[in-house]
């Protein structure tokens, strides 16, 4: 949350003449409500069940890069089809520098009615063991969007895995 998947995918994609695709974006597209909406309307289960199938069917392409959201990856099989079927990149940053991103955390439905912080915390914790399952991790902090970009460019460069070349 708030550590740039869209504005890192974005250039990324850009940058390695690829369509670019945010699941979040296409989720609101076809609900026709912002994802803050579909979470007061009809919670999060059923969010997490439009994340799915919509990562289902966006797999079915190549040659793509995704924004996810930061919570697809507590579902066993979205994460196995993200390791499976794509170069999964973890983006990080420390907490303080996430909560100045996300500022009030209005557009933020799981930092909605709770201490912020702690709330990160919790988040960043139950998430952990599945974040540690990327391909490979970039701490984002103190660096701009092309420096982030080159960074995660030397690393599918170098990769082996065919998935891994841009």
């Amino acid at each position: 949350m708030a550590v740039g998947k869209s504005a890192v995918g974005r250039n990324l994609a850009k940058r390695l003449q690829r369509r670019f695709v945010d699941l979040d974006r296409l989720i609101e597209k076809a609900e026709e409500k912002k994802v803050p909406e579909i979470f007061a309307a009809k919670g999060e289960a059923y969010f997490r069940q439009l994340e799915k199938r919509t990562l289902v069917e966006i797999l079915r392409k190549t040659g793509q890069v995704i924004a996810t959201g930061g919570g697809i990856v507590m579902d066993d099989d979205n994460l196995n089809l993200l390791r499976e079927q794509t170069t999964l990149i973890r983006l990080t940053a420390p907490i303080d520098t996430l909560l100045a991103r996300a500022g009030n955390g209005s557009k933020r439905p799981l930092l909605k009615g709770a201490d912020r912080r702690l709330r990160v915390e919790e988040l960043m914790r139950q998430r952990e063991s599945k974040y540690a399952q990327a391909h490979f991790t970039v701490e984002t902090n103190n660096l701009t969007m092309a420096q982030v970009v080159d960074k995660i460019v030397v690393r599918l460069n170098a990769g082996n895995d065919p998935v891994c070349k841009p």
